[in-house]
């Protein structure tokens, strides 16, 4: 489940005393019959990784497919996404930010973990943890390197604060070789970790480049 302390720590920090303290009730109202494990586990899913992420990976389609909507979202983020029905709390005042051959973006919250929900969901544990907060600012290109996104030296990394006031979504590079592919089949290309900028996007192992 995502409150384990096991996977509150990929850069090697220990849980939190709140993440300890969920897990905690979490198994007391699952030993008492209370919860199922797997209807939690299930929502859990649902939100993180299904409904979420994909409504921004289908915002980051169609900007790769339809020219006007990706000007759009460089005047008026926040009105592009809504007009897809992708809006409310914590989504307010949205922000693209766009990677390009010369550009990387990063997305942190360092006070927080303020994280646009609208569009990509519950944020994931990492991303609320203390270490990434603090090395996403101050290494942000060993951080990358961690998730296996290793960079060249000419490549600048922006790196973007999220607040209370601003969420931002990075729109990674359409990948080469999808020439052709409709919105619907790009966005099946489009994860939670590339939107964030922790990732890149590429083609499924096997698709010719």
């Amino acid at each position: 489940m995502s409150s384990t302390p096991n996977e509150a720590a990929p850069h090697g920090a220990p849980a939190s005393p709140i993440a300890v303290r969920v897990q905690a009730i979490e198994s007391l109202l699952i030993a008492k019959g209370y919860v199922d494990p797997a209807a939690i586990e299930n929502l859990l899913d649902t939100y993180e990784h299904r409904i979420g992420p994909r409504n921004g990976a289908r915002v980051v389609a169609r900007a790769w497919t339809d020219p006007e909507f990706d000007r759009w979202l460089d005047r008026d983020a926040t009105a592009a996404i809504a007009s897809m029905g992708y809006t409310g709390r914590q989504g307010e005042h949205m922000v693209v930010v766009r990677n390009t051959p010369m550009v990387h973006n990063l997305v942190v919250c360092t006070l927080c973990s303020c994280y646009p929900w609208p569009v990509l969901g519950l944020p994931p544990v990492w991303y609320k943890s203390a270490p990434y907060r603090a090395r996403a600012v101050a290494d942000p290109r060993g951080v990358l390197a961690e998730f296996g996104v290793d960079l060249p030296d000419h490549v600048e990394i922006r790196v973007w604060d999220s607040t209370a006031e601003i969420r931002y979504l990075v729109l990674p590079m359409r990948p080469e070789g999808t020439e052709g592919w409709d919105a619907e089949a790009l966005a099946e290309l489009v994860g939670r970790d590339a939107m964030v900028g922790t990732a890149v996007v590429g083609l499924p192992a096997g698709e010719p480049a």
